[in-house]
């Protein structure tokens, strides 16, 4: 079985790996040099990095058995691609949906990054911005003197700072996850009085943001998670095995 898996998070490295212990032949998408070298070098395995356009998509998937999706599920715009470039290639599109945390009740919950900056533009104190790099623009209106943002340590990382006017020394550039005393430790090293960021579950760090937040008493502003339908990593998984079977 031939299958291309879009990834970039924690459950594509995971499931990659497991396809190819299977005994798949296995293309691994990433975005990124970071991501290539987060997903490391396993026999089975072909790592493509770098962003893809449409065409490209298409070119990629065409006489592979299977595409999944793992892609981060924040990652609306890559995702309808995917699954568009599937479709065009004739492959079979699956979705692996990683799993939603619980939202604490006393969190301010917004759909999109605009509304949550419009939300915090009426207030004065101190933000730490956990929700990627890719969010950063919508905040730019704030004063950016408040603005403590958490992206990766890369140059389009960094790039996504300046462009929105913070200061250098606000940008905390460093790779997670994070423990619940890391995040304690930015929040009373920068007089944070609001954290935002996105449902990433596990994977993301998120459980480590909301004890941090309720032990330090500062305000979770979360950015909801699209509404989407997938699958589990297991049920995924098992319908390999039924394609492998069936194949051999």
């Amino acid at each position: 079985m031939k299958a291309v898996v879009f990834s970039g998070t924690t459950e594509g490295r995971r499931f990659s790996k497991k396809l190819a212990a299977l005994g798949a032949e296995v293309t691994v998408c990433v975005a990124t040099p970071l991501g290539a070298e987060e997903q490391g070098e396993m026999a089975g395995i072909t790592v493509h990095a770098g962003r893809l356009g449409p065409d490209a998509m298409v070119a990629l998937l065409t006489g592979a058995d299977l595409c999944v999706d793992a892609t981060h599920p924040y990652a609306v715009d890559v995702t309808r691609n995917i699954r568009a470039a599937a479709a065009q290639a004739g492959v079979e599109y699956r979705r692996l949906l990683r799993a939603r945390s619980p939202l604490p009740e006393d969190c301010v919950v917004f759909g999109t990054a605009a509304q949550a900056a419009e939300y915090l533009a009426g207030t004065k104190e101190n933000i730490l911005l956990a929700t990627g790099a890719k969010e950063l623009a919508a905040f730019a209106p704030l004063d950016p003197a408040r603005l403590y943002p958490r992206v990766l340590p890369t140059p389009e990382g960094i790039a996504a700072c300046e462009a929105a006017g913070i200061p250098h020394r606000n940008i905390i550039a460093m790779q997670g996850p994070f423990s619940c005393q890391l995040n304690k430790a930015l929040i009373e090293q920068f007089h944070i009085r609001y954290l935002v960021t996105k449902d990433g579950g596990a994977a993301g760090g998120f459980a480590e943001k909301v004890q941090a937040a309720a032990e330090t008493g500062v305000q979770l502003v979360v950015l909801r998670r699209p509404e989407e339908v997938g699958e589990t990593e297991a049920g995924l998984f098992t319908h390999c095995q039924e394609i492998l079977k069936w194949s051999h």
